[in-house]
């Protein structure tokens, strides 16, 4: 009898179960065990022994659920060092890695099988035994060639298929014979072809030399030997380049020589929709060989996926979002994480809180894999891992072709409206750029990174601003749908010009999003088409893509949006760029504001003028003098590290620490805080004066739950592993005391 150890996706530890010979079960298959009395899990075998645990009883693996295991020994490895360095454990890892279907769970062995799924399967096609050789083909060749000149040229066809791919046993996929299937059933009928349904397999080896790749510029050329060179002393490359310079055309290069090697490439974006352009380049260029994975995909489509990848033999290229990192690659060459800095790669809503950029760089160590982390704006930890040596550094500072750098015009809102200079939210600045725009045949982009109409109302009268009951928040007005929203539960109530307070017909929208710079801007130029991009429009991926196809195809002249329009997009129109309100992204109460407002104000920048004559970016705020805006005026990204970096210095923030976020929630108010501050005083007796708190969160109530936080800082140096233990010793004393339960904590490591 043998005994195997189980991850199940629970916040458990693994648990030990028999496992019956028979089985044929190995580490890293997927298996059905029964937990507790009446709950089925698809548990991943992470041990097998021949020594008998030290319990009374084990409950049998029941069952395996695949042929090939869905965990390699590398990927064990992922997870074992994430469910370490973020403090979860290895259910939790297992909990977000893999798709729902490939991990059904039931109440019945029943419900299970209906649930499970199995692997993508399609047809592969193979010429007769009797035409396995090349004087067989030449002499079918001249017997049929005028009267069967179609079915000579499928045969060719599937041989010279065959030859590509080294199929030993002549088995192509039959997506790459175009034909139509009456055709193939002719031929079948014939007895020319054999047919056979196997697992659906990439494209990789077919054709890996036919690539039609972009020519690159001398910079660009040179960018791409230096990520070469750095690549060859094993390090990860960071490639720096100005917003247009053609960092895709240099992933594409990679990319092409890692496939035409047979070995995997992951590409990891923010954002799915937001890079479609990106992914859309990449299917036509490598075309058959893109796999994409992200959220919106159904989870069937997903489940296939992942158990077609655990298949695979190599030779693919993925395309996906952070949870891509977690999908199987047997021959993994090269990651690329392209805007390594935006923070869509970190995981904040459940445990484990992951970096998907950090774990792709541990992943590529643990494979043996390349790394590329690309940027225009790189988040301060990867600058200061390049210039400390740690990270190849690779530098593109000219943009690609005949695109220029955008001028910068600096838009004082205090100076506009003493001097009678501003006509709504628009200062004369702006609007002259725009009418020069749309006079011109050109387009506009008006970026405000607040969506609805106004953020909040007020009474004039008594001051009261309706709020959520539920996050203790303002409520945001949506005048098109006529109701004030909480952009946090969901919450909505119809907008009232009464104010319930004092009973007075005196509420007045305060401040402006999105809806409204929209009616504004449509009034201001009722000539012009102006577009809206934000989370009330495309609340589907349909939606998305009509709104950037209608814009991208100048169906539109001024397009409206929050934070999406700075990601990704290269629209050939576009000449001018507002950004409406660059004070709301300078005040966030954040140590990381300044370092992100100027990536994305440098990054809405980039939208202007990527292609012909120089574009114009106006930037309206109360601080032209402020040092960010400076820096974004210049461009001088070095500068703005220089001065960032030396104050994180000085008051002990990352890089130089890690920032360990505890975060409590409870609807019981005195509850929270009697746990909150007996954990803070459990970790100071630990950590002495790194531990800072308790303290409210800003967003004091979410969904009902009163919410708290502690921050701990680790400074540069200090042993992780270490202060790792201390933390579940911390932890593991606070949750003994029983009356504690109803208070959650959670644990987020290099929080933000």
């Amino acid at each position: 009898m043998l005994y195997a150890q189980v991850v199940l996706p629970l916040a458990q530890p693994m648990y030990s179960f028999s496992l019956d010979e028979s089985l044929a079960v190995e580490v890293g298959d997927a298996v059905v065990v029964q937990f507790g009395s009446s709950r089925f899990y698809t548990g991943i075998v992470w041990s097998i022994s021949t020594q008998r645990p030290d319990y009374p009883r084990l409950k049998p693996i029941l069952s395996k659920l695949y042929s090939r295991p869905l965990l390699t020994p590398q990927g064990q490895r992922l997870w074992e060092w994430i469910a370490e360095y973020y403090l979860s454990t290895l259910g939790e890892v297992m909990r977000l890695a893999l798709p729902s279907l490939a991990k059904p769970s039931a109440t019945s062995l029943a419900e299970l099988d209906e649930r499970s799924i199995e692997p993508p399967v399609e047809q592969f096609i193979a010429l007769s035994k009797e035409l396995q050789t090349e004087e067989a083909i030449a002499a079918y060749r001249e017997k049929n060639v005028r009267r069967a000149p179609r079915r000579v040229e499928t045969i060719e066809r599937i041989a010279a298929l065959a030859f590509e791919r080294s199929a030993d046993d002549g088995f192509v996929p039959r997506r790459l014979v175009d034909v139509d299937t009456q055709h193939l059933a002719a031929l079948r009928s014939k007895g020319l072809i054999r047919t056979e349904q196997r697992l659906r397999e990439s494209l990789a080896g077919s054709g890996a030399q036919q690539f039609l790749l972009p020519t690159l510029s001398s910079a660009q050329s040179e960018a791409l030997q230096q990520i070469r060179d750095g690549h060859a002393s094993d390090k990860v490359a960071l490639l720096h380049g100005v917003t247009g310079s053609g960092k895709t055309e240099i992933y594409i290069h990679l990319i092409a020589d890692h496939l035409a090697k047979g070995e995997d490439v992951m590409v990891l974006v923010p954002e799915i929709v937001i890079t479609s352009q990106l992914i859309e380049r990449l299917e036509r260029i490598f075309e058959g060989r893109t796999t994409t994975y992200h959220s919106r995909l159904t989870p069937l489509r997903r489940g296939r996926t992942f158990l077609r990848l655990a298949a695979s033999t190599g030779g693919e290229l993925i395309v996906g979002v952070r949870s891509t990192i977690f999908l199987p690659m047997r021959r993994p060459g090269l990651v690329i994480v392209d805007e390594e800095h935006d923070m869509g790669y970190k995981q904040s809503d459940f445990q484990p809180r992951y970096n998907a950029r950090d774990c792709a760089v541990v992943m590529s160590r643990i494979y043996g894999a390349k790394v590329v982390l690309g940027s225009a704006t790189p988040s301060l930890e990867s600058y200061m891992n390049a210039i400390s040596g740690k990270y190849h550094y690779v530098e593109l500072k000219e943009r690609w072709g005949s695109g220029v750098l955008p001028e910068i015009v600096v838009s004082d809102t205090i100076r506009a409206v003493k001097r009678g200079e501003r006509r709504t939210h628009f200062n004369f600045d702006l609007l002259r750029n725009i009418e020069r725009s749309l006079e011109g045949g050109e387009q506009v982009i008006l970026f405000q990174n607040r969506r609805g109409y106004a953020p909040y109302l007020q009474c004039k009268t008594c001051g009261y601003s309706p709020r959520c009951p539920h996050c203790n928040v303002t409520l945001t007005q949506h005048k098109s749908s006529s109701r004030m929203e909480c952009h946090y539960c969901g919450y909505a109530v119809e907008n009232s010009l009464i104010c319930p307070n004092c009973q007075t017909q005196d509420m007045a929208t305060m401040g402006f999003g999105t809806e409204k710079v929209e009616e504004e801007v449509s009034r201001l130029y009722p000539e012009a088409r102006v577009l809206r991009l934000d989370g009330d429009t495309s609340t589907s991926e349909s939606a998305f893509r009509r709104i950037v196809s209608s814009f991208e195809q100048r169906e539109a002249d001024i397009l409206v949006g929050t934070q999406i329009v700075s990601k990704g997009f290269d629209f050939e129109g576009v000449s001018t760029v507002g950004i409406l309100n660059a004070d709301n992204l300078l005040s966030a109460p954040d140590f990381r504001a300044a370092e992100r407002a100027f990536q994305l104000m440098m990054q809405v920048s980039g939208r202007a003028g990527r292609h012909n004559d120089r574009g114009r970016v106006v930037i309206q705020t109360s601080q032209p003098k402020h040092p960010v805006i400076q820096y974004v005026t210049s461009g001088d990204y070095h500068a703005m590290a220089r001065t960032e970096l030396a104050e994180r210095k000085a008051f002990g923030y990352p890089p130089y620490s890690r920032i360990i976020r505890f975060m409590m929630r409870c609807s019981d108010y005195e509850l929270l805080r009697r746990v909150a501050h007996v954990l803070a005083q459990t970790l100071r007796t630990k950590f002495g004066q790194r531990v800072m708190g308790p303290v409210s969160s800003a967003l004091e109530m979410l969904r009902g739950e009163h919410r708290a936080e502690i921050i701990l800082k680790i400074e540069a140096g200090a042993s992780m592993r270490r202060a790792r233990e201390l933390i579940g010793e911390s932890l593991a004393a606070v949750r003994s005391d029983k009356s504690f339960n109803k208070v959650t904590i959670s644990v987020d490591v290099d929080a933000s």
